[in-house]
């Protein structure tokens, strides 16, 4: 038997409180999230819808993302529209590009978290 997933998503932060609390807040993602919005009752874990989930190294050279960041955290979401405006209410900058979308692979945009932290986020094609 081998690998059957991600078991969870570790990094440092300046303020993890604070962190976290805005992943929460703005993305609905972390402990005691469960994917839609709602809660799970469990808080160390975020249930997460099931779906594909891309694992890559990039060049170390790569343009795709900024290069003082060692990674980039891609989301899956349901009515990305839906969540831009909402995101766009609570003043975060959001990054869209045409090229970056495809009937293949779906749509993008692209958000930091406070800290700096690259998010794409992307809606799988219908």
């Amino acid at each position: 038997m081998g690998v059957t997933g991600i078991g969870g998503f570790f990094f440092r932060a300046r303020d993890p409180d604070a962190l976290a609390a805005w992943y929460k807040t703005h993305l609905s993602v972390g402990a005691g999230c469960d994917g839609t919005g709602g809660g799970t009752g469990d808080p160390y874990s975020w249930a997460t819808a099931a779906g594909p989930t891309v694992f890559q190294p990039f060049a170390a050279d790569t343009d795709y993302f900024a290069a003082d960041r060692t990674f980039m955290l891609n989301l899956r979401v349901d009515g990305l529209d839906d969540l831009l405006a909402g995101l766009r209410a609570a003043g975060i900058a959001i990054e869209i590009r045409a090229e970056w979308d495809s009937p293949e692979t779906g749509r993008f945009a692209r958000i930091h978290d406070p800290e700096g932290t690259p998010i794409e986020l992307w809606e799988m094609p219908a």
